[in-house]
């Protein structure tokens, strides 16, 4: 917790502190956190910075990294820019073209890969071996979850105490074990796209399994990772965390809803955690419990194909 807390103080006054939205749900009020309003669209910001903030001179001087279908992207982009490091991005030829327009726009040199056919991790791997650069996981790192984890940090601080309950999206697990870490009074229930759920598999089969083939498309392309981490899987594991998986209708119901009702823009992989509490899965969630829509960042096209899904 001390790390969590270390890095909160770090990113105060870098990041955006992200509001606390209210939700009348079941005559209980529950909050939002609303992440998708953070620079970048998506809390990977916070991880990265603080990832970034950590670096010698040294290492500075010699780049960053990442691989990432382009939350993570951006948020080393962004966070690279701010203080003057170069940094190279692995991303998937079929990420959003909002996700690699905003890594770009960031000034990141992008190298694209075949999710299909291509390992991520190695391409990264070897780019940073040729570069001398940092590799900077989006997940399976310590300064990394601790940066995710000042999410749960800021919620504490605004509501005064912790809440009993926080759903929270969950790919590799960075921000839901990050916030476990912050929060170790609050359950977490890290929420993932059905046939992705390995964190769910893994916790429940008390050690770390992949996603079972072959995997399900799913629009939630942040969210699409087939191997968590020791590290994720440990905190949240410690934790007592449940875990959830939701369905492709039921990310798109959160996803209007969220425009409908909170007037905000939750992309896919960011809109789990709200499909859970909307759908029932989450179960009879207590009053002051909090719900992270963790990114917005989703293309024009699929965002209006989803909205008016809502009126035929």
């Amino acid at each position: 917790m001390n790390g969590v807390r270390a890095a909160a103080d770090r990113l105060r006054g870098v990041v955006t502190q992200t509001p606390l939205l209210p939700l009348d749900w079941e005559g209980r009020r529950i909050w939002v956190k609303a992440e998708c309003l953070q620079q970048g669209g998506s809390f990977k910001l916070r991880g990265a910075t603080n990832r970034l903030l950590l670096l010698s001179e040294a290492e500075r001087g010699r780049g960053v990294v990442a691989f990432s279908s382009g939350n993570h992207a951006q948020g080393v982009a962004r966070a690279a820019r701010a203080l003057g490091i170069e940094a190279t991005i692995v991303m998937p030829r079929d990420a959003p073209a909002v996700k690699v327009d905003g890594t770009r726009a960031a000034g990141a040199e992008i190298i694209f890969f075949d999710r299909a056919t291509e390992s991520r991790e190695e391409i990264g791997a070897r780019l940073a071996a040729e570069k001398g650069a940092t590799l900077v996981p989006s997940f399976d790192d310590v300064d990394v979850i601790e940066g995710q984890g000042s999410v749960g940090v800021e919620i504490e601080a605004q509501l005064g105490a912790p809440p009993p309950v926080v759903i929270v999206p969950c790919g590799g697990g960075g921000l839901s074990s990050g916030i476990a870490l912050a929060l170790p009074e609050s359950q977490v229930i890290a929420v993932e796209p059905a046939g992705w759920d390995d964190m769910g598999r893994s916790l429940g089969l008390g050690r770390i399994v992949p996603v079972e083939e072959p995997a399900p498309p799913t629009r939630c392309d942040a969210l699409q990772t087939k191997l968590v981490s020791p590290l994720t899987f440990g905190a949240l594991r410690e934790a007592g965390a449940r875990s959830l998986a939701v369905s492709e209708e039921e990310v798109a119901a959160a996803m209007r809803f969220a425009f409908g009702n909170l007037r905000i823009v939750a992309e896919p992989g960011g809109a789990v955690a709200l499909a859970a509490l909307i759908s029932g899965k989450a179960g009879d969630v207590p009053e002051g419990s909090v719900v992270v829509v963790s990114g917005g960042n989703v293309d024009p096209g699929l965002y209006a194909e989803i909205l008016a899904a809502e009126e035929r």
